[in-house]
């Protein structure tokens, strides 16, 4: 083989030498990487688990706060007093209208609008009077030719209607009110029965209606979204009427009610079409 051909030859032989020890080296290094992959692979499955994350906490949603804005309507029951004075120009009679608890009942309608804590409203009511013995304990005549009898008056009322206004306090589900405006009082005939000797009675002018004004506190509580009750006391001023008419055996004779007052104490239960809840 000529000189210079082996000595090409050789170096060739060098070189792919060199190449394949430096593959060999690359394989063992990466043989050397997948082992040690491996084992730690295999040494992270022998670990015991890391524990799951603590559930998250729910978030606590606040509820709207309640709201007496809306229309609303009820029904209420109680007791009440009618107080106040009758007596006659003639001298005859006179006597303290007044009568012993009465049974009250009756609804109301009303609506109420809320602004911060404060809540304005009108409110109208209607009540009956369970009112049948109010009458005086009765006065004997001296002369005429009435003398000997003794004369018993009575004047009941029978129904009472307000239409008020209302302004009060809110501390969320209670509310704490006033109130004040117009009242009527729808009464029977004043009638004189003659409890004496001879009996008889007489109904004296057409039952009639008295104006006056109201004024009342309460405590009411929403106990549902819907749902109030109520606590009240009211207290109404009547004006005085006089009527005159004739009597036979005394003549002409001016009757006349002064300082005539009712007074109420009720519970209730409203139904309230909240436009805020």
């Amino acid at each position: 083989m000529l000189p210079g051909i082996e000595g090409e030859y050789g170096a060739r032989r060098k070189r792919g030498k060199a190449t394949m020890r430096k593959s060999l080296f690359c394989s063992a290094a990466a043989a050397s990487v997948l082992l040690v992959g491996l084992s730690l692979t295999a040494q992270a499955a022998d670990l015991p688990m890391a524990p799951p994350p603590p559930p998250r906490a729910p978030v606590f949603v606040a509820p709207p706060p309640f709201s007496w804005t809306g229309f609303y309507l009820g029904g209420n029951a109680g007791a009440g007093w009618n107080h106040g004075n009758i007596s006659d120009s003639a001298g005859l009679f006179s006597w303290g209208a007044n009568n012993s608890t009465t049974f009250v009942g009756g609804g109301q309608v009303g609506v109420n609008y809320q602004f911060s804590n404060v809540v304005v409203g009108i409110e109208g009511d209607f009540d009956w009077f369970a009112n049948n013995n109010n009458s005086g304990a009765g006065t004997a005549i001296a002369g005429g030719a009435a003398a000997g009898s003794v004369v018993q008056g009575s004047n009941n009322g029978r129904w009472l209607t307000t239409v008020t206004g209302r302004a009060g306090l809110a501390a969320d589900r209670v509310l704490v009110y006033m109130k004040g405006g117009g009242a009527w009082v729808g009464s029977n005939n004043l009638t004189l029965t003659n409890i004496g000797p001879g009996g008889g009675s007489v109904s004296i002018g057409n039952g009639n209606t008295n104006t006056g004004w109201t004024a009342g506190a309460g405590l009411e509580w929403a106990f549902a979204n819907n749902w109030t009750a109520k606590f009240e006391y009211d207290y109404v001023g009547l004006s005085d009427k006089s009527l005159t008419v004739t009597i036979p055996g005394i003549g002409a004779d001016t009757f006349s009610t002064n300082n005539r007052n009712v007074q109420m104490v009720t519970v209730g239960v409203n139904y309230l079409f909240n436009w805020g809840n």
